[in-house]
């Protein structure tokens, strides 16, 4: 019985959307697939059109964003689990088969997180996500906002994750607050309120990095800003279990803006880094709290983390 449907979301990329569509086609387990075109004009709609009735293809009359496509998307599902996949990105052949066989195992999990390998937009590889260790592990419901807060949790783009659609539907799916810039990490903060989270060491997909990519598309500043907001967020949904070792949400706040400043620095692009960094009582807290974070990434420390003072 199948466990999955595979949502991808596209809008004018249709060589792209070929691949990924391919990928999701080619799994090792059946799987129901699902393409939600945003109002494409680039020939997609024909494409689609012509494959049948091996994919259920759904289509806006206009462009409505990614948060909305996804919504509809998951809504048309038949199926408990949901693995979303960008247009831009695509899929193992065995990426279904290994994350049906790990939420067995994991009755509780709402997330599940696997790994991929970051390619250019021709496909050639330039970097692949990092793992804390070499076995899969859960995260319980308490833990999770703390580690995503102080970003112990790369859960990843859409392209890593897979959620439970019930847990998706009581969060009330994707904002379109977030529409290409943290939409994805703002739904999976609200759906770890639901259950645990399973991060499998296993490579299941492959994320496309191109300047058109929609993060791309947005300033350094815009970014620092949204990331804040997706913080405030987070701040308030962590569990009283951490709350004495909290910083303070000042200093959360500070430490996004070192993190962009140093992202500005990394681009060459010093003024626009200066004026993400506010000079508060905070600051120096915030540039702390990033080195502190930075020793536990570096060293793999991260089941240290929940015990960690970073304070």
């Amino acid at each position: 019985m199948e466990k999955f449907t595979i949502i991808i979301t596209t809008y004018n990329r249709l060589p792209f959307l070929k691949v990924a569509l391919k990928s999701a086609l080619i799994q090792t387990v059946p799987c129901e697939i699902i393409v939600v075109d945003d109002g494409s004009s680039d020939g997609t709609e024909a494409y689609m059109r012509s494959l049948g009735n091996r994919i259920i293809y759904c289509r806006n009359c206009i462009n409505r964003g990614h948060s909305a496509a996804v919504n509809r998307g998951v809504k048309l599902a038949s199926n408990q689990w949901i693995k979303l996949l960008d247009d831009d990105d695509y899929l193992e052949p065995q990426c279904i088969e290994v994350l049906t066989q790990a939420i067995c195992d994991f009755p509780n999990a709402v997330i599940c997180s696997g790994q991929v390998t970051i390619t250019d937009s021709q496909g050639k590889k330039i970097g692949q996500t990092k793992t804390y260790t070499n076995s899969s592990f859960c995260v319980h419901q308490e833990d999770i906002h703390y580690g995503m807060l102080l970003d112990m949790l790369p859960l990843g783009t859409p392209v890593q994750v897979a959620f439970n659609k019930q847990a998706f539907l009581k969060s009330q799916g994707w904002d379109s607050t977030f529409d290409g810039n943290y939409d994805d990490i703002d739904s999976w903060s609200r759906i770890c309120q639901y259950g645990d989270v399973l991060f499998i060491n296993h490579l299941i997909g492959y994320r496309r990095l191109w300047t058109g990519s929609c993060h791309k598309q947005l300033s350094l500043q815009k970014r620092c800003e949204m990331n804040i907001k997706i913080k405030q967020n987070i701040y308030k949904l962590v569990h009283n279990k951490h709350q004495k070792k909290l910083p303070k949400i000042l200093v959360i706040q500070s430490y996004v803006r070192w993190h962009w400043f140093f992202v500005a620095l990394k681009k060459r692009t010093l003024l626009t880094g200066i004026k993400l960094v506010v000079f508060s009582p905070y600051a120096l807290g915030g540039l702390e709290l990033l080195f502190k974070i930075y020793y536990v990434k570096q060293f793999r420390l991260f089941f240290q983390y929940f015990t960690f003072e970073f304070n």
